[in-house]
């Protein structure tokens, strides 16, 4: 529910997602080693989720089950399909030594340590949607079309960094392990069930802004929201068992051509060493 009964769609976020289709595109040109087509799909997948929850889905209806269409796209589906596309690791191989010794810097600062962890983007995307929907920041988000825009941007980017910590193959400073990415994944999925449950459960008397609808249609949103939240969970869940399983796959195909642990290649005179591994696609 992350919208307001605004008067249609706004060209500027429209308009900053053609420029962020355009410009991975142009970078994939300037690529001379050659970028996996599977990325390139998955990003603009993602743009193209943007697009639809930026357009259409941003009209002027009050109905809240447009609105969680809107949510589930901007903050779980979009995300995916652009952390997938490691934009990260495209723009470390086609920018200047200079754009690339700062991006190296921010990843290796100390607040994004933090950030980067699953628990911390987890406790962002599900916790900042339940303080949004618990209290009156919606109705506030409904009068103030900047704080409505900044939800916007909190979705994306709460959704973005949960993504990459759990199955982005861009690179992130200490990376939990499997083990803890695929905890924190459940209880994550747990905790968006629960925020569904309870607003179905109370949608009589849910905070200004969303008390005033229909009840019957809240609970019809309630429900789009706990099903269209375990399909995006199971998404995230297919691609981080596809990570787990190309980097484990990798490196059981390295001791077998006696290579390096580190080695991310094959040497050409092993042709037989040679297997093309689900992540990477």
């Amino acid at each position: 529910m992350t919208g307001l009964a605004g008067a249609g769609a706004d060209p500027l976020p429209l308009t900053l997602v053609a420029l962020l289709a355009a410009g991975y595109l142009l970078a994939v040109t300037r690529d001379r080693r050659g970028w996996r087509r599977g990325r390139s799909v998955s990003w603009l997948a993602g743009c193209a989720v943007l697009a639809l929850a930026f357009g259409p889905l941003a009209g002027g209806s009050a109905d809240p089950r447009v609105h969680v269409a809107q949510h589930l796209l901007l903050g779980m589906v979009a995300p995916l399909g652009l952390a997938l596309g490691a934009p990260v690791t495209l723009l470390l191989r086609v920018a200047p030594p200079p754009v690339r010794r700062a991006v190296t810097r921010v990843l290796r600062a100390r607040p994004l340590h933090l950030l980067a962890h699953p628990a911390t983007a987890a406790l962002l995307a599900t916790g900042g949607l339940a303080v949004v929907l618990l209290t009156p920041l919606y109705a506030a988000a409904e009068r103030n079309p900047w704080l409505h825009h900044g939800l916007h941007l909190h979705y994306l980017a709460a959704g973005y960094v949960f993504a990459w910590a759990v199955a982005g193959p861009d690179p992130a400073p200490r990376r939990a392990g499997p083990a803890m990415r695929a905890g924190v994944l459940l209880g994550a999925a747990a905790g968006h069930a629960v925020l569904a449950k309870y607003l179905y459960a109370h949608a009589a008397t849910l905070p200004p802004g969303l008390a005033d609808r229909d009840v019957a249609a809240l609970r019809s949103a309630a429900r789009l929201m706990w099903y269209g939240g375990d399909v995006a969970e199971l998404l995230l869940a297919a691609a981080f068992f596809a990570a787990w399983y190309g980097r484990r796959g990798r490196r059981v195909q390295r001791a077998a051509c006696g290579l390096p642990a580190v080695s991310r290649t094959v040497k050409p005179s092993a042709p037989q060493c040679r297997v093309t591994w689900l992540h990477d696609w």
